[in-house]
C-alpha cells in the first residue's frame, strides 16, 4: 500500500483529501506545515507528497526545496490557490512534479497521483530503496537521507546484487562470476575482503545487513520499517 503525506494547514481540506486517499486504498499521513512534514519523513517512508504552498512556519516551496537539496526523490504534488504562471514556474523549478489549483477536483487528483507513482516506479527501476536508504545503479550512488557513502565500483555492484534479491544465498563463486566475470581468477577471499569493507563503510546504516552463510557465501537481509 502506497504511503502518501498530505501537508495542508486547512483542516477541512486536509481531512477531505485523507478520506479520499483511504477510499482509494492509499495510506495517508498528515502534517499542517513543512516542518511537521519533515518530522514525518524522519520516521516514515513516504511514496508521495501532496502539499499546499501557503502554510505557516515552512511553506510548500521551502519544503520542496529542502527535500530536493537533501536528495529526496519523492514525487511532490503542489496544491494551491495560486494560479499565476510565475507561481507554477517557481514550484517546478524548485523540484515539484505536478501542480493543481484550488478548488481541486478530487477525482482528478487521484488520477494525477496514479500517474506520478507510475512515473516514479519507472524512474526507480534501477534503484533499490529501503526506507530512507537508496542504491542508485546508474550513478553508483549510495545515500541515506542527505548522507552520501563512498563505495568502490565492485563494492557497489556486490551490495546491489545482494540487496536486489534479499534472502537469497549467493555462493562466493557466483558472486565472483557476477561481479568480476567468468574468466577472472580472483580468489574467494576477494569477496570476503569486499564484504568486510562494505560493512565498515556502512556500519551506521541499519536498513539492511549482510549475513555470512558459513562455508557457502552471503545473503542480504532487508530491515525495512515500512
Amino acid at each position: 500500500m502506497f504511503k502518501i503525506l498530505v501537508v495542508e494547514d486547512d483542516k477541512n481540506l486536509r481531512k477531505l483529501i485523507v478520506t479520499c486517499l483511504r477510499k482509494n486504498d492509499y495510506m495517508p499521513f498528515e502534517a499542517t506545515n513543512g516542518e511537521e512534514a519533515l518530522e514525518v519523513l524522519d520516521t516514515t517512508y513516504i511514496d508521495l507528497i501532496i502539499s499546499d504552498i501557503m502554510m505557516p512556519k515552512m511553506d510548500g516551496y521551502e519544503l520542496t526545496k529542502t527535500l530536493r537539496e537533501a536528495h529526496y526523490n519523492i514525487p511532490i504534488l503542489l496544491v494551491t490557490a495560486k494560479s499565476a504562471f510565475e507561481d507554477k514556474k517557481e514550484g517546478f523549478l524548485l523540484g515539484a512534479d505536478d501542480y493543481m489549483v484550488k478548488p481541486i477536483n478530487i477525482d482528478e487528483m487521484i488520477l494525477r497521483i496514479q500517474v506520478l507513482l507510475r512515473r516514479a516506479k519507472l524512474t526507480n527501476e534501477k534503484k533499490i530503496q529501503i526506507d530512507d536508504f537508496c542504491l542508485d545503479y546508474d550513478q553508483l550512488l549510495v545515500t541515506k537521507k542527505e548522507k552520501i557513502y563512498q563505495l568502490t565500483q565492485k563494492e557497489f555492484y556486490l551490495l546491489y546484487k545482494l540487496l536486489s534479491t534479499p534472502n537469497v544465498i549467493f555462493t562466493r563463486q557466483e558472486l565472483i562470476e557476477e561481479i568480476w566475470g567468468l574468466e577472472n581468477e580472483s580468489e574467494f577471499r576477494t569477496i570476503d575482503v569486499h564484504i568486510k569493507r562494505i560493512r565498515e563503510k556502512l556500519q551506521d546504516v541499519d536498513n539492511f545487513e549482510i549475513a555470512t552463510i558459513r562455508g557457502i557465501g552471503y545473503k542480504g537481509i532487508v530491515n525495512s520499517k515500512g
